[in-house]
């Protein structure tokens, strides 16, 4: 009997790791929605038993003489890519070792912790030790993967989250975006407050109402139920794989804005996760192409194509409907919806920023754990330097730590590395839309008489149905004829809030 060559053997053990990871996320999901509270300790016991056999998998010894044995071989297109991006991830898991990903991982567990009392208490000394802590063992981790791939350590973490991109390179983005974003806001701040501000329409409304528009929209939108489903969680998210997809959202009775939002936003994830190639699912080139790809998906669908006029005349007879709205109530107007969905204001909470100001939250953050992983900023200055930053690029300064420093979990739990794929999201969202827009005439039409099918197709085609298959770049520049250009978002932002 033949030996199994070598790419074969890679395939298979990669689809088990798919496999693991996917029950790993239904059982996240599971936590997230219904498990009852007694079941914590051992769904704990669980996860962890399953992260343990993920990261034996990957970091198989097998997996080296594998990959050599298959980069030698004959391969099509897709197997050859998804060859690179087995030896990626397996370059990423074996780089650090054990005890030291162990360290990192117990000291962002305990940092965590105590954040979530900590920051209530607006303390920001009790958590200090601890994300120093959470720094030494990242910087760590940095240098010894830096060393293995060849990068910057910080861009060492970045490659984590979004392979390929280069902190040289979001420095230019971001500083093109810094030196725009203080005066631009200011111009939007004012003119808005000259044309008039929205009227919010009085609630309650009912959650059961809400829930029913959000399924309304998410069919609207291409959302395959036969393939997901949406539940509630404390904070919105989308989990699962591509044969089935789970994503949830939030309600409160005085504000429907913010769950209609939140399942808009998460069904741009959930789209993306649909449309991954059928056959690629369970290997590591069928996968979502980074962190940043898959956001500008969800902000693609969020912010782009649903705080657009085109969609919001399309809800507004829907939204009056199912709120009790009059006929003819100027509240329930496009218009006013309109206003409400882009008003801008300046806020301490990234988190709860509208869509002109957060790119500067974001910035704010990449510039600060630079700085700390490079050593140039000590854990004892981080508030000072966040104040600073605040007043620069938002126009505001924080009064405590709890709506300053320790307003995010990231950085507590060791994700670094991790913001700006927030705001290169934001820029692809708007370089894609464009793109779309450009190239299938009827995507504009079709949102504003409820067909996302043009826009979607388009998505499919362009990037959805690529997986891992290109870079970003490559997908960036096949899909809108250039490389990831900071004047597209600029010129979405002054289109909507300054001449729309």
């Amino acid at each position: 009997m033949s030996a199994i060559r070598p790419y074969d053997a890679l395939h298979q053990h990669f689809a088990r790791i798919g496999h693991v990871e996917e029950a790993i996320e239904y059982l996240y999901w599971d936590m997230a929605t219904q498990m009852p509270s007694g079941g914590a300790d051992a769904r704990g016991e669980q996860l962890a038993t399953l992260k343990v056999i993920e990261h034996q998998l990957t970091t198989d010894p097998r997996v080296g003489d594998w990959l050599a044995g298959a980069e030698a071989g004959a391969l099509d297109d897709w197997q050859r890519a998804n060859v690179r991006e087995c030896r990626r991830l397996w370059t990423q898991a074996t780089a650090v070792p054990e005890a030291l990903v162990e360290a990192l991982s117990k000291a962002g567990s305990t940092c965590g912790q105590v954040w979530r009392g900590a920051r209530a208490q607006d303390d920001f000394a009790a958590v200090a030790p601890h994300l120093s802590e959470v720094f030494a063992r990242t910087r760590e981790v940095a240098q010894i993967k830096g060393e293995v791939l060849g990068l910057d350590p910080y861009d060492a973490l970045l490659d984590g989250y979004e392979p390929g991109a280069r902190r040289a390179q979001i420095d230019d983005l971001f500083g093109d975006l810094a030196e725009f974003l203080p005066g631009f806001t200011a111009d939007v701040i004012e003119a808005q407050a000259s044309r008039g501000l929205g009227t919010a329409p009085a609630g309650p409304f009912p959650i059961a109402a809400q829930r029913e528009v959000g399924l309304h929209f998410m069919k609207v939108l291409g959302f395959d139920f036969d393939h997901g489903r949406l539940d509630v969680s404390a904070h919105p998210f989308c989990g699962g794989g591509g044969a089935d997809v789970r994503i949830t959202t939030r309600y409160r009775e005085d504000d429907f804005v913010q769950s209609l939002m939140g399942v808009l936003h998460e069904t741009g994830h959930a789209l993306y996760e649909q449309g991954r190639p059928m056959a690629w699912r369970a290997q590591p080139v069928g996968r979502a192409r980074s962190m940043g790809v898959h956001e500008s998906q969800s902000l693609l669908m969020e912010m782009q194509a649903c705080r657009s006029q085109e969609f919001l005349a399309l809800a507004a007879p829907v939204l009056a409907r199912h709120f009790g709205g009059g006929a003819g109530d100027p509240v329930w107007g496009a218009d006013n919806l309109y206003k409400i969905y882009t008003q801008v204001d300046r806020g301490l909470i990234r988190v709860d920023a509208d869509e002109v100001t957060y790119p500067a939250h974001v910035i704010l953050r990449y510039r600060l754990e630079t700085a700390l992983v490079d050593g140039t900023l000590a854990i004892a200055d981080l508030p000072d330097a966040w104040r600073a930053q605040m007043v620069e690029l938002v126009g505001v300064a924080n009064p405590d730590h709890k709506d300053g420093c320790l307003q995010d979990v990231h950085w507590m739990e060791g994700l670094v590395g991790y913001f700006p794929t927030y705001t290169l999201g934001a820029m692809m969202a708007a370089q894609l839309f464009d793109a779309a827009c450009t190239q299938v005439p009827g995507v504009r039409a079709g949102i504003a008489g409820g067909d996302f099918s043009p826009l979607l197709g388009w998505l499919r085609a362009n990037v959805h149905g690529h997986g891992s298959f290109l870079s970003t770049d490559e997908l960036l520049t096949r899909a809108t004829g250039r490389p990831l250009d900071a004047s597209v978002f600029k010129a979405h932002l002054t289109r909507r809030y300054l001449q729309g």
